[in-house]
């Protein structure tokens, strides 16, 4: 929740003395403990630009507790930095904590008012929950396998072409899957357009979704001020950024729409959904919720993918070891003459462990999407006060000592048992990973299989490894990420090199299923 500073003196001094007002009408009797800060503008300039996940753990380190309070410029925030604290207020508080701050930035401004992750708790909320959970939950998420599959093998071949395109091949990848099941669209091999608006939206959601990562998500009355205003900088951006997210809610839908008039389109959720759409005052009403949510599905899934395989690669070039140990098991069970598919996964506790762990080591989203608390509350004595922004700190969860030994090290058998099965007792230890409370992410069955079945498939058939300069010098990854709602690996060079002669027959071969 980083504070961008660009507003002009007179602009900000009266924005301070607005929030000296409300400052003197906040609660104060025994808040959490955290950074002192400033008088009226609080910790403000205590929240670090990037990785403000690392910040809040430490100050709840240092202040021996799970959850700590900050003050932004007169807004409290709480941040929850503990299984059992995520536990005890998001699930069994559940009703006073699953509304959600208003983001002015994001929703108002960058315009992602249809997002139902981002909406308030009720009617409009449930509305599209509802229809996604619909398509979503987990037993409808396993019709979508045999995509899933297909775009798991075209990810082979493209890396088997092109490696050197890998993350490029991982956006594809997760937009030709969420495209066809939303919307029933085959997304053109290279240079998708709504692959390429769909990036620029994810970057803008990214940018703009950490409540507090612009000052007007706690000075709300500034979205009021005209563009060409000095200072106004993240109006600008704002209007560029709209541009993308309208278009991505936008142009597939009418692409659908246009279809189905000429009698060519093919199954999707879209079409399901516009199908059963009778004429009525409320159509138009209920076209913005199957478009919406359309929307919707496409952000949740492709980020997660791409976010979540690139750690994977990450993590195959820094610990090797645990590549060859996945490829032995998939070997035993998979054999090399053909490709890994679903009726594998109950036999490879191994490659289930790595999803697991990649998810745990370097989390999607490593602050999950701020909740606001609706009424005073009290947790261990300490006084929450109604109107609070509640972040869960997925990233201290997924990385607490007590739970996950050196959390720092990629360590997949943290998940197994001594026999090499999967421990019960650590099931969904990684759920943090994907939010929590009834806000939990409803599409996370589908990208877990998603990502189980694309890393099956590439251990299957490459070894991955750090490249080698024109030197001979060995090219180390710098490990560093990019900071974000979303965070992705800082990108780095990685070789893909076919695990035998035949791997390229056997892709291609693999591939005529789908043809």
């Amino acid at each position: 929740m980083a504070a961008f500073f660009d507003l002009p003196s007179l602009l900000l001094a009266s924005a301070v003395a607005l929030l000296a007002l409300l400052t003197v009408r906040r609660k104060r009797q025994n808040l959490p403990p955290g950074p002192k800060g400033l008088p009226l503008l609080g910790n403000v300039f205590d929240v670090p630009k990037e990785f403000e996940w690392l910040a809040y753990e430490k100050w709840g380190r240092e202040h021996h507790s799970d959850i700590i309070h900050l003050n932004l410029a007169g807004t409290p925030v709480i941040v929850v930095n503990s299984a059992q604290a995520a536990h005890d207020l998001f699930e069994k508080r559940s009703s006073l904590y699953s509304d959600r701050t208003r983001m002015p930035m994001l929703n108002e401004l960058v315009g992602c008012d249809w997002h139902f992750v981002f909406m308030g708790y009720g009617d409009s909320w449930r509305e599209r929950r509802r229809v996604f959970h619909q398509y979503f939950h987990p037993n409808a998420a396993t019709n979508y396998r045999p995509r899933e599959l297909k775009v798991a093998r075209e990810l082979l071949r493209r890396l088997l072409q092109t490696p050197d395109e890998f993350m490029v091949h991982l956006r594809h990848m997760a937009g030709s899957l969420i495209l066809g099941v939303a919307y029933g669209i085959d997304v053109q091999p290279k240079n998708d357009p709504y692959i390429a608006t769909a990036e620029t939206a994810l970057h803008a959601m990214s940018m703009a979704g950490n409540a507090g990562a612009y000052v007007v998500d706690y000075i709300p009355f500034l979205k009021h001020i005209p563009s060409w205003c000095p200072g106004a900088t993240f109006k600008r951006q704002a209007a560029e950024w709209r541009k993308a997210t309208n278009a991505m809610v936008e142009v597939p839908f009418k692409a659908v729409r246009n279809a189905m008039a000429e009698g060519k389109e093919s199954p999707s959720m879209i079409m399901s959904l516009l199908h059963d759409l009778n004429d009525g005052q409320d159509k138009p009403h209920r076209e913005n919720v199957i478009s919406g949510v359309a929307a919707a599905a496409y952000t949740g899934g492709s980020d997660t993918t791409v976010s979540a395989i690139g750690s994977f690669f990450l993590a195959m070039l820094l610990y090797p070891e645990v590549q060859r140990k996945a490829q032995a098991e998939v070997d035993r069970v998979v054999g090399r003459d053909r490709l890994p598919d679903f009726s594998d996964e109950g036999s490879l506790p191994y490659v289930s462990a790595i999803v697991k762990e990649v998810l745990r080591w370097r989390p999607v989203t490593p602050l999950a999407v701020p909740h606001r608390l609706t009424a005073d509350d009290v947790y261990n004595g300490y006084h929450l006060p109604a109107g609070s922004i509640v972040v869960g700190n997925s990233w201290a969860i997924l990385h607490d000592e007590a739970t996950f030994p050196d959390p720092e090290a990629f360590i997949p058998e943290r998940f197994l048992n001594a026999d090499g099965s999967l421990r019960t007792t650590m099931r969904d230890a990684e759920l943090a990973a994907f939010g929590f409370g009834r806000r939990i992410c409803p599409g996370r069955h589908m990208a877990c299989a998603s990502m189980w079945i694309a890393i099956a498939s590439v251990l299957s058939t490459f070894t991955l490894s750090k490249p080698v300069d024109d030197d001979g010098n060995v090219v180390e990854p710098s490990g560093e990420y990019l900071s974000g709602l979303v965070t992705y690996p800082v990108p780095f060079k990685c070789e893909f090199k076919p695990r035998s002669g035949l791997t390229a027959q056997l892709i291609q071969t693999s591939m005529t299923d789908f043809e």
